[in-house]
């Protein structure tokens, strides 16, 4: 029998091409063409009274110059929502260049082209544009007092205001032996990504058609949208995603408007135009996440299980809405975790400010609501003088009571219903890790030597695998080579082994011989993205079932080749043979030549094809049912979002003196169903840990109250270096196969970066005794923290 693939730890194949400087990004594609610049609002809140051009028009190496009085047709409507909700009563999206008035610093005003980059910023520099400034409104205090508005047609600034409950909180509450108030807070950080946001057009005037090269999570949809707005059939676009530098999420919105502007220009210009977003440019004109503020009440018995839980909080959205209510739906429903609350109401309000706009960042959504729900786990423990695991114990929800409803609906319109899971067995798997029970002799011992350490932990489930769908198309050449293509793009998830080896072992063939293209819709013209840990669930799923559709076809071709019945072949390494019969066997692409029986012998294949009575006088050589090729396509869709879940631990030392954090020892338990190949499960982990430790302990964006982002270099804003990273996290895995999907899988993506602030919250709280309530936490925050706790004990 083959080596079986799934589960094996498969170096990636596509690292050699990478480490090696091989690697092809979009700003490495079509040398020689125009390259664009954009004039961008310097401030954060202005009417646009006048724009001046004319300094520009006459500079040599100057080809065009765009504002909105340039924009004709869909092209000067506003961008899309892209998911509109019904409670998204006050949805709005900016234009590709600002009409009438600019909502956040950083937004584009005008569109230059020119022979190169530099000519393009220079032009850019001279156009002279005259404001009428506006009060800005920065920040979620600021956008609920609304003594300003950002939109004037908004009341109160908010866009939406979305409330779920399942049974009576409240009352709930009140009856409870013991009833908790809390305030939480996460500030806004942002995902920076190695590559920024990048688009090369080509326009081929003789066959009408346009090629887009983009550095996007999601081809396919900057495929529609740039057909939609340049008045284009789908069938005359291409957008091809070639090597992408890191997504997280930033680079899941489409359209961005230059990636709109840059085809545009290309088919005015009749010449390829490129642009490459710089890193100033990525601060302030991407996407930012996470802040939100939140109040919670919450009742429990005496032995801290949960009566009843209330939450309601704020969401700062930004400018603009272009990704609807994803994010605070997410934190809304995703707060509850591994727990069963019996009653719960959560109320949110999704708050306009004149910032960046808000897209999903790794983790969307549920990093707050997993810090509100495990602070809250800890505040319950604090108060009963329990151990916080034996709280968390006795909330979970049990093995045998999966699948599980919790009366809620999730971001996808679906029941919030966990599929699977075991969370007492991850955590004593996890408590184990990091040697819980240990922990207080080993405090003890390096108290005695004057430091100062804590232990934290932190539960969550993740929805992942959200649709409405993937498909995979899967080719088997007469060479035997399996060509296999998703419509996804990959951002370094690995995504080109591990589907290579779903397809190795459901079609039987050695994993060597799969090949995996993503992101080319010539390939694969219909997908949704990569984001929201769906990848292996959704991709997968359709790469098996189109890999046991194309295996069903060769058998039932070498069946009649080798005159045997389907049932006594076995299709093993590549070769198609009849059980217990070696010698009656044929070559995977000998079969692919009889699926396209041409009258000539190209290759060896071909001529070893002739051997077999296929396609003789009393028998047509295709089936009627069927078409030439041993190829086949499907495509998943799911029921409902399939759940991983997981458990994180830390220990962390604080510095008695200057307040700095350092981390110790770090463990992850995570349960992400069937495991197609461990090994990138297990760097997805560290990735998503080092994120979630900048996100804890450094990231935030420092806005000032005229909406000027403080921050917007790597010389201000702070990101860990490998110093700052656990040396080594300590991982094991659980796994409880989904039911919903052909392989047992849930998504792993974003498991890494989910809880770190309520982990570190909760180890920073237990070394200090001192309440986080607000996070990141820097030393200078912690050293503050302090200060202020003293202070208020010396006036007591």
């Amino acid at each position: 029998m083959t080596t079986r693939m799934m589960g094996e730890k498969v170096r990636r194949v596509e690292d050699d091409r990478l480490v090696t400087g091989n690697g092809q990004y979009v700003d490495d594609l079509l040398p020689g063409a125009l390259e664009a610049a954009v004039l961008r609002s310097p401030h954060a809140h202005a009417r646009i009274v006048d724009i001046d051009v004319d300094p520009v028009l006459d500079i040599d190496g100057v080809v065009a110059v765009y504002t909105y009085e340039d924009l004709t047709g869909p092209m000067a409507q506003p961008l899309p929502v892209l998911i509109p909700h019904p409670t998204l009563t006050h949805g709005r999206a900016q234009y590709a260049l600002a009409k009438d008035e600019v909502n956040h610093v950083g937004e584009a005003i005008a569109f230059v082209v020119a022979r190169d980059r530099y000519i393009a910023e220079d032009a850019v520099s001279r156009i002279r544009v005259s404001y009428e400034p506006l009060p800005p409104v920065v920040g979620v205090e600021a956008a609920r007092a609304a003594e300003h508005l950002v939109h004037p047609d908004v009341p109160g600034n908010v866009a939406a205001r979305m409330e779920q409950s399942v049974g009576d909180a409240g009352a709930a509450i009140e009856a409870a032996p013991h009833r908790l108030t809390l305030e939480l807070d996460i500030e806004r950080s942002a995902s920076m990504p190695l590559e920024g946001r990048g688009t090369v057009a080509r326009w081929d005037t003789d066959a009408r058609r346009l090629q887009v090269w983009s550095s996007t999570q999601t081809s396919t949809g900057v495929r529609a949208a740039v057909a939609a707005k340049l008045g284009l059939d789908l069938a005359q676009v291409d957008v091809i995603t070639p090597d992408v530098g890191g997504g997280f999420g930033v680079k899941i919105l489409h359209p961005w408007p230059e990636e709109l502007l840059v085809p545009m220009a290309a088919m005015a210009l009749g010449q390829p135009v490129k642009f490459t977003e710089d890193r100033r440019e990525h601060f302030i004109s991407s996407a930012h996440e996470r802040g939100q503020h939140h109040e919670v009440e919450v009742g429990f018995d005496d032995e801290g299980r949960l009566r009843g839980l209330s939450v309601r909080f704020w969401h700062d959205h930004g400018a603009y809405t272009p990704y609807g209510l994803i994010v605070p739906i997410i934190t809304s429903t995703q707060l509850l975790g591994p727990y069963k609350p019996h009653n719960y109401r959560v109320v949110f309000e999704s708050l306009y400010t004149n910032t960046v706009v808000v897209t999903p960042y790794r983790g969307a959504g549920r990093p707050q609501g997993v810090y509100v729900m495990e602070r809250t786990m800890d505040a319950i423990a604090a108060h009963l003088g329990k151990d916080r695991a034996e709280v968390r114990a006795v909330n979970f929800i049990q093995p045998d009571e999966f699948p599980y409803d919790h009366g809620l609906t999730f971001q996808d319109g679906r029941p919030l219903r966990y599929d699977s899971g075991d969370f007492p067995a991850s955590l004593e798997k996890l408590k184990k890790l990091i040697g819980w029970d240990d922990f207080e002799a080993m405090r003890d011992e390096l108290r005695a030597r004057g430091r100062r350490v804590g232990i934290g932990l932190a539960c969550y489930v993740e929805g992942t695998g959200v649709g409405p769908y993937e498909g995979a198309h899967i080719q088997v050449e007469t060479s035997g080579k399996v060509k296999v293509a998703i419509g996804l793009t990959s951002q370094g998830q690995g995504h080109h082994t591990a589907f290579a080896q779903v397809v190795a072992d459901e079609l039987g063939v050695p994993f060597e011989d799969v090949e995996v293209v993503t992101g080319d819709t010539r390939r694969m013209p219909y997908a949704v993205g990569t984001f929201a840990s769906r990848a292996a669930v959704m991709s997968g799923s359709a790469a098996a079932l189109a890999a046991r559709k194309v295996k069903a076809k060769a058998l039932r071709i070498a069946a009649e080749a080798l005159e045997a019945s389907v049932d006594d072949l076995e299709l093993v390494d590549g070769v198609v043979r009849v059980k217990g019969a070696p010698d009656s066997r044929m070559e995977l692409g000998t079969v692919a030549v009889l699926s396209n029986p041409l009258r000539y012998a190209f290759d060896e294949a071909s001529k070893a094809a002739t051997q077999f009575s296929v396609g003789n006088a009393d028998r047509p050589p295709i089936a009627e049912d069927d078409q030439p090729g041993l190829e086949g396509a499907d495509f998943y869709s799911p029921q409902q979002s399939t759940f991983a879940n997981g458990m994180h631990a830390a220990i962390v030392e604080t510095d008695p003196d200057t307040a700095e954090i350092r981390i110790l020892r770090y463990a992850v338990v995570h349960d992400c169903g069937t495991l197609i190949n461990p090994m990138i499960v297990e760097g997805q982990i560290h990735g998503g840990v080092a994120q979630g430790v900048g996100g804890a302990l450094y990231e935030r964006m420092a806005y000032d109250s005229s909406g000027q982002l403080l921050n917007a270099s790597f010389m201000d804003f702070l990101m860990p270096f490998v110093t700052e990273v656990p040396e080594s996290i300590d991982i094991d895995h659980l796994e409880t196969p989904s039911p919903l999907n052909p392989l047992g899988i849930k998504g792993a993506g974003e498991a890494g970066v989910i809880p770190c602030s309520a982990v570190f919250a909760s180890a920073i709280e237990d070394a200090e005794g001192l309440p986080i309530t607000s996070m990141p936490i820097s030393p200078s925050e912690l050293y503050h923290l302090r200060l202020r706790h003293k202070e208020g004990r010396t006036t007591s």
